[in-house]
Order: structure tokens, then C-alpha cells, then sequence
């Protein structure tokens, strides 16, 4: 291939599937193919620096697709791996709440927490000891394409360039993996995933893709405070009843709790601030006295892909499928997405291994036939219900899942980014309701520390804004700069400039960046393109 500066020699390593990303979607599609047809080659490429470094998620899981997967897996549980035994639900105020009937489809008895990243470094030597080849550390940059158009690989990014684009004395061109499939599992907006789905149309007839921000922590308290297994979730405070939020705290044990708060990326106000909000709730009455005198081990943020029936692209094309998060298959009413994950895996490579010559084609039809897809069409009225306020959101849901999803209607999805209005529109919101509080981490940067996150300071930028006069000017008059809300971890920053025209010019801290993917999504004129930075890179979650 050529590039446009110079032509590059590059290696070639050939298989027969190559697998980008080893996230329990593709770490589960590994060890199916693997254990149905042990002579397929496959590799699992990961950009995380170990396998479970980015990953990041509530989690608690169902656990039948796993059992089917590895039906001994009890034997040898993961390293954090606690069973559900006890469901609350609560409506919160500013001061106290209300306990509320858990929902159908929250009852947890029988599933187990987890950390997903541990998860996922438990089901690697798994992979690996069927003849799985996975290698961390590799980012995918592009695809591959034959004359065709086919799907024929990816290319891992180079290595070694400085932030002005030249080489460093430690350059090394990417290799290709050439594959007669490629199998999608980059989770929630994958950077490859985006390029194809516009390159395929593969959203032609369906919704947009939606999505909610998640930020993470995890906490060590004294003991005598945890019921292990015991999951909370709640609605309400601090979001306001037009702003779909609510949060989870989860029992772990050694005196471990995982917390955090979701806020759908559909939200309106222009001055939300996702990772504030989860600060503001932990302020909260009934959460604030659990942590006060702990510590905190870890946090993160990731994107949560919430779309949902309406929103599921065509999962297949020449030469390449899309799997999991990538093919947007959570439950939003349940919280889960790991079970479907798992089991789009599987029903991935018992298509494969069925068809010929590991053709790709049939597999959107499959995965529509499957309980997979029923599920999600089950609840498909349920989240879009919420953008209609709160209180009709928990009305259509009750409705919704008294009847089994069986409403003759279906409800639209519109992108997340058209949902905010403009500041001078915004009046009508009601204005945040802060309160005082006094629980680490103080600001967005200490938040980064505990993401460990860690990006070469001399590496090109990975978020391009392809018009930063737009920030200066149009965005800073209509949004008032949301980016530098929407964003976890302090990347984006309008700074004085006396250089510029408008006295002010756009910063990017690119070595921030937690790989959330918010920016890509909630931009308000889809001018940032997050794409892959150097493989390694970003945050290395421990235990998240």
C-alpha cells in the first residue's frame, strides 16, 4: 500500500479470523471458534496495554451464556466474582428518597458481580490455551480492503511517530493481519466500526446509535460497612426529571464497592456535567456516610451504547461481522450487555464454523433470529419512553413491561448530539441543584490519576477537530463550549489566546483522555473524530 508521504515495507501475518477486541464479546468468540473447529487460526488484537486495561463496567452479569461457554468456570471464578443476594431501588431527592418495587428485569438472584476487566483477563489464558493468539498492546487503524471492497483485515497502527507526524528513532511501521474474516468487537463506537458502518450504509434502515456516558469508581471502606452482594441502583438526584441519569453501588467483598453514575448522552442542558454528577450524588444522605473515610482504588469512564432494537445496524459485510457493544446489543432496563455480549460471541462463531469458507454472509439474519435480538425488542420502547421526561419514562416503562414489549408502536431513536439546545433555548431547565461536598476526587485531574491513564506526550493528538474556528466561534456563542463539561477528563479547555481573533482558542489534553469516546458522540456539530492513538495507550483500569 501506499501512503501519501512515502511508500512502507510491511509485514504481513495471515489467519483465518482476526478478532479486534479482546472484550468478553471477543474473548468469548475466540474460545467458541476455537473449541468447535481447533485448526482455525485466530488472533485477538487488544489497544489496551494488558487485556482488561480499558475495560470498564458495572458489572453484574447473567451468567447462563458463560455457563454455556465454560461450563466449569465456578471452579476457577474470576478474581472478583461475588454473588447477587440482595435487589434495592431507589427514587432520590436532594435530601432523602423513596424505596421503590425493583423492577422485573433488575432482579439479580442468581447472577454474580464482577469486575469486567478481571473477567476479561481470566478468559484470556483461557483463549490462549485453545491455541488463541492474542496480542495486547496493538491498536487497529484501518481496515483492509481488496478490489472488491471485501473486508480482507486490519492494519495495526504505526509506532514511534512524534506529535509533528516525523518518526522517532524508534519507529516501526504497523503490520497487517490479513484474515478471511474480521471480526468487530471494539465495544461501545468503535473507531473501526464507525468507518465501516458509514463505508457499508449499514445503518440504512435502522435508528442512530445512541449512548449514555458511565463513569466508574471503585472504593475500599472499612468492612464492617459492606453487605456483599448486596446492588442498589437509583434514579432521580441530582438529575433533573428531564435528564435521564441514575446510578449503581455494588457490594463487593473486602471491604470493596463499586459505584457509579450513568447519564444518557440525550440529555438537554448544555451546562450538564456527567462526571459532577456523579461527585453530587455521592454526596448524597444515604451514600455520602459509606464512603466518608475510604479511599479510592481506581475510576474510570466509558461510553455505554443504549440504542438498542431500534438502533441495531446490519451486523455482517464482505468479509467482516460485528459482535457485542459493537453491534449495540445491552439491555438498557436490565443494565446488562455482558450476557448478550457472550452469547452474540458464540452464535459469531457457530455461524462461521457452519458456513463456507468462514464467509460472514447470514450472519445479520441469524443474529435477528436469535434470542439475542428478541430480547432487545422486548424492551425497545423503554429508554426512548425517558426522552418524554422522567415521569413518563417510568410510567411507559411500567406499561411497557407489563404487556412484554408487545405495543404496536415503536418508538424512534433520534443521535444524541440533536437532543442539546442552545443556551439561548436552555432558560426553561431547571438549574442544578448543587450541594457542598467533601469525598475525593476534587476535580476532573484527580480523576485521571486514579484512571492511571498514560499517552506518550510526544504522539499525534488522537481527537481531531476538524474546524477549531467553530469552537471559537459558533460553538462558544450557541453551546457555551460543552465539551469542556461533557468530558470526564479535562481534555478539552477554551484558553486565552491574545493571538487569535476571537481572544480565545481550543486545547486538547490529549494525554487525558480515558477513551470514553463522549467527545465523538455529543459534539453538537460532529467535528471531533476520536480515533486510535498509539497501541498501549490510555487508561489501565485496575479491577473496574
Amino acid at each position: 500500500m501506499t501512503d501519501t508521504t512515502e511508500t512502507i515495507e510491511r509485514d504481513q501475518m495471515p489467519y483465518d479470523v482476526v478478532v479486534v477486541g479482546a472484550g468478553p464479546a471477543g474473548l468469548s468468540f475466540a474460545i467458541r471458534l476455537k473449541q468447535l473447529n481447533p485448526q482455525i487460526s485466530v488472533c485477538v488484537i487488544e489497544k489496551g496495554s494488558t487485556v482488561g486495561a480499558q475495560i470498564l463496567s458495572g458489572a453484574v452479569i447473567e451468567t447462563g451464556p458463560l455457563d454455556a461457554l465454560l461450563p466449569n468456570w465456578r471452579d476457577n471464578p474470576p478474581p472478583v466474582c461475588v454473588d447477587a443476594k440482595q435487589d434495592e431501588f431507589w427514587l432520590l431527592n436532594k435530601t432523602g428518597g423513596r424505596k421503590l418495587p425493583v423492577p422485573p428485569g433488575m432482579h439479580n438472584e442468581g447472577n454474580v458481580i464482577v469486575s469486567l476487566g478481571a473477567l476479561c483477563a481470566w478468559l484470556a489464558p483461557q483463549a490462549e490455551a485453545l491455541g488463541v493468539e492474542i496480542f495486547p498492546g496493538f491498536a487497529a487503524a484501518e481496515t483492509l480492503h481488496d478490489e472488491t471492497g471485501r473486508v480482507t483485515g486490519v492494519r495495526i497502527g504505526d509506532m514511534g511517530i512524534a506529535k509533528d507526524g516525523s518518526h522517532k528513532g524508534s519507529y516501526t511501521p504497523g503490520i497487517d493481519i490479513v484474515a478471511k474474516c474480521t471480526v468487530l468487537a471494539e465495544g461501545a463506537r468503535g473507531s473501526l466500526t464507525k468507518q465501516l458502518v458509514k463505508r457499508f450504509g449499514l445503518d440504512a434502515e435502522s435508528d442512530p446509535q445512541a449512548y449514555s456516558i458511565g463513569i466508574k469508581e471503585l472504593w475500599q471502606v472499612p468492612e464492617d460497612r459492606v453487605t456483599p452482594g448486596k446492588i442498589v441502583h437509583t434514579l432521580g438526584w441530582p438529575a433533573d426529571s428531564q435528564t435521564y441519569g441514575g446510578s449503581f453501588l455494588y457490594h463487593l467483598d473486602k471491604g470493596r464497592i463499586a459505584l457509579g453514575y450513568v447519564s444518557g448522552l440525550d440529555y438537554q442542558d448544555p451546562e450538564y456535567k456527567p462526571w459532577e454528577a456523579l461527585q453530587q450524588w455521592k454526596a448524597h444522605p444515604m451514600i455520602a456516610p459509606l464512603l466518608e473515610g475510604g479511599s479510592i482504588l481506581s475510576a474510570g469512564a466509558r461510553a455505554i451504547v443504549t440504542g438498542g432494537f431500534q438502533s441495531l445496524p446490519r451486523v455482517e459485510m464482505p468479509g467482516a461481522l460485528l459482535i457485542g457493544d459493537t453491534a449495540g446489543l445491552l439491555n438498557v432496563p436490565k443494565i446488562k450487555g455482558t450476557h448478550q455480549a457472550i452469547r452474540s460471541g458464540m452464535l459469531a462463531a457457530e455461524h462461521l464454523v457452519a458456513s463456507d469458507e468462514l464467509s460472514s454472509a447470514g450472519f445479520d439474519a441469524a443474529l435477528r433470529a436469535s434470542p439475542i435480538v428478541s430480547e432487545l425488542r422486548s424492551v425497545r420502547n423503554i429508554k426512548p419512553g425517558f426522552k418524554k421526561g422522567l415521569w413518563f419514562g417510568m410510567a411507559n416503562a411500567a406499561w411497557e413491561t407489563l404487556i412484554g414489549g408487545r405495543s404496536p408502536w415503536t418508538l424512534k431513536v433520534t443521535p444524541d448530539w440533536s437532543s442539546l439546545k442552545r443556551v439561548d433555548e436552555a432558560g426553561a431547565i431547571v438549574p442544578r441543584d448543587y450541594v457542598t461536598r467533601t469525598l475525593a476526587p476534587r476535580d476532573r485531574l484527580q480523576g485521571v490519576f486514579f484512571a492511571s491513564t498514560a499517552h506518550d506526550e510526544d504522539q499525534p493528538i488522537h481527537l481531531h477537530v476538524s474546524d477549531t474556528n467553530v469552537c471559537v466561534t459558533r460553538c462558544a456563542e450557541e453551546y457555551n463550549n460543552p465539551c469542556t463539561r461533557f468530558c470526564p477528563a479535562g481534555v478539552y479547555e477554551m484558553v486565552e489566546d491574545t493571538s487569535a481573533a476571537s481572544g480565545k482558542r481550543l486545547q486538547i489534553n490529549a494525554a487525558n483522555c480515558v477513551h470514553c469516546k463522549t467527545c465523538d458522540i455529543k459534539d453538537p456539530y460532529q467535528i471531533i473524530n476520536w480515533v486510535t492513538p498509539e497501541g498501549g495507550s490510555g487508561p489501565n483500569y485496575q479491577n473496574l
